[in-house]
């Protein structure tokens, strides 16, 4: 019986282009995970969106004299092309704009409010008397109270990880004008955090031994140091008002709004395919399985504040009272990805931005490489010596020219079909075996998250393949004996068949290729889609995608002897030996 998955990845702040640390962080490992689900059968549905309301975009649009919304609008625009690129086959990438993700938010607020979660409090926030009026988080920085570190933002400290208070932060400034801002009060709602710490503490410690120690760890510890109200208004005029009389001025914070994302963007999506109460499959049936991917300096808002906030919701849209939106069943984080042995920063322009590296580089190899190196549970370094080495040694040598030479040596030998085999001896079965047990093996790895570890057993798979390939040598054995050599690129061409499918999930381009090569018909996957929707007010564009020819592939190779062959290409590239040089020439702007 199929299981429900849904996958859900952090939405990226429509302000500027994403880098490599967001694909390997982010986006790549969900759309793995995801594909894999897809291929066993298990019915996925993987959402996000562009974060619209985080004030990095309204610094931008300050910067630039636009409106937040040109800002937003162009690089929502520019994400939608990206994840088509690079093949993140989101079922729904939407953005929080939208008048579903407004209504939702509000109805999640005054669920809160009606359940007793929220209070209203007057606090100290930072004014800015140059440009008469508070200050966003964001517009704010600091020195961080807690490591030192010089600049450390009014919501939080990228050295620490601790989530902050602007007035915290010591020595205080402006990004704007550089001028230092005043405290004044101004009433806000908070969220009511230390009244949910019990039934959070229950939530940590009941079953999450399948979380990632650096994930679990950092939740309790973070819980343990005790929880206080977060304010959950704030004095903006960009983004979701605050539906309470009186508060017409203000909006709804972005950290509580932005990750009901993951709950309205179900919802539309299931609007969208006229079956609105569909989303409900994968909120409210206790079955269902829900993973939410980030980087680490996310953790905190998705292992306690978004549970929190969907405890304190309770039976939203649902009057059943045995009817509890799901709480993430994991949350597997992952850590930095540096660059050359430094940190990405985009102040220093030191990245490789996404749309720059897909205009060089075919999806595929950057897909392996970034996941090759993820940094699931420690920091990992990114090198143009080392993207180059494995794409030649292992995509090239090792993979491509394995699936080339055998279906060369296929459509050149046995008029473009699947041979037929005399009987396989021990080494023949053998094979075929382990790469069969691949489907199980490989199989378990995705399934728990460990998704370069099962990237590297099916590569291992084939460098076995490459050994037996140059035991058997079908390029001698045809001299003398064609029943040997048929017998040899028979159990080779289900082998790749296998490897295909066990790939697919990391290099599903090539995957597709090769499928067709190998004479099937139609997507392993399905297709991806941009798709215009419109709404009362102005009509709004998103990433959608039809997975229904992927559901239940995940399975051994049923190629046929007779089975017709198409014209085998390379699959990959081989990279030129100065290719690390020029690219590390590009980024110090030689």
């Amino acid at each position: 019986m199929s299981e429900k998955i849904l996958v859900c990845t952090a939405w990226p702040y429509a302000n500027g282009d994403p880098h490599i640390g967001h694909l390997a962080g982010s986006y790549i490992p969900p759309d793995i995970f995801a594909r894999y689900h897809r291929l066993v059968g298990n019915q996925v549905l993987m959402v996000s969106g562009s974060d619209t309301h985080g004030t990095p975009i309204t610094v931008r649009a300050d910067a630039e004299g636009v409106s937040p919304r040109e800002v937003f609008e162009r690089f929502h625009l520019r994400f939608l092309e990206t994840w088509q690129k690079i093949g993140i086959s989101y079922d729904l990438f939407t953005h929080t704009d939208t008048e579903n993700h407004h209504r939702v938010s509000q109805d999640i607020f005054l669920a809160c409010l009606r359940n007793g979660y929220l209070y209203k409090e007057v606090q100290n926030q930072l004014y800015s008397e140059s440009e008469g009026r508070f200050l966003p988080d964001r517009y704010v920085e600091g020195t961080c109270p807690h490591c030192g570190y010089s600049g450390a933002r009014g919501d939080q400290c990228d050295n620490c990880g601790k989530l902050l208070d602007a007035t915290e932060l010591i020595n205080p400034r402006s990004r704007i004008d550089g001028s230092t801002p005043v405290v004044r009060q101004t009433e806000h709602f908070f969220f009511d955090l230390p009244k949910l710490k019990d039934r959070l503490w229950a939530y940590l410690n009941e079953g999450k031994e399948h979380w990632r120690p650096n994930v679990i760890n950092f939740s309790r510890s973070y819980l343990k140091e005790g929880l206080r109200g977060r304010p959950i208004t704030r004095d903006i005029e960009w983004g979701i008002p605050v539906p309470v009389p009186g508060y017409e001025h203000k909006r709804i914070y972005v950290w509580f709004e932005a990750v009901i994302g993951y709950l309205s963007a179900s919802i539309e999506w299931a609007h969208n395919i006229g079956q609105p109460e569909k989303w409900k499959e994968w909120w409210y049936d206790p079955a269902a399985k829900t993973y939410y991917f980030m980087g680490k300096d996310n953790i905190p808002f998705h292992t306690i504040i978004w549970p929190a906030e969907l405890m304190a919701t309770e039976r939203l849209y649902d009057d059943n009272p045995n009817h509890r939106l799901n709480l993430p069943h994991d949350v597997p984080a992952n850590e930095y990805l540096n660059m050359e042995s430094q940190k990405l920063s985009k102040s220093r322009n030191w990245a490789i931005w996404a749309p720059d590296l897909l205009s060089r580089y075919d999806p595929d190899p950057v897909r392996y490489y970034l996941t090759a190196i993820a940094p699931e549970t420690r920091d990992t370094d990114f090198t143009w010596a080392d993207f180059v080495r494995r794409n030649n040694d292992e995509l090239v040598a090792t993979w491509g020219n394995l699936a080339n030479r055998v279906l060369s040596f296929a459509y050149r030998n046995f008029d473009g079909r699947v041979p037929l085999p005399a009987t396989m001896d021990g080494v023949d079965c053998e094979m075929l075996a382990r790469s069969e047990a691949g489907f199980q093996t490989v199989g378990d790895l995705y399934a728990a998250v460990k998704l370069k570890a099962a990237l590297e057993e099916a590569m291992t798979i084939a460098r076995a393949a490459n050994v037996y390939l140059d035991q058997k040598a079908p390029w001698f054995q045809i001299k003398s004996n064609l029943q040997a050599a048929a017998t040899t690129v028979y159990v080779m061409l289900r082998v790749i068949d296998n490897l295909k499918i066990l790939l697919a999930p990391v290099l599903p381009f090539t995957s597709q290729r090769l499928h067709e090569m190998l004479g099937y018909e139609g997507q392993l996957f399905g297709r991806q889609y941009t798709q215009i929707f419109e709404e009362t007010t102005r009509a709004h564009i998103a990433l959608c995608y039809d997975n229904t020819q992927a559901m239940g592939k995940w399975q051994p190779s049923q190629l046929s002897p007779g089975q017709a062959l198409r014209e085998p290409a390379p699959l990959f590239k081989k990279l030129d030996d100065d290719t690390a040089e020029k690219e590390l020439a590009r980024l110090l702007g030689g």
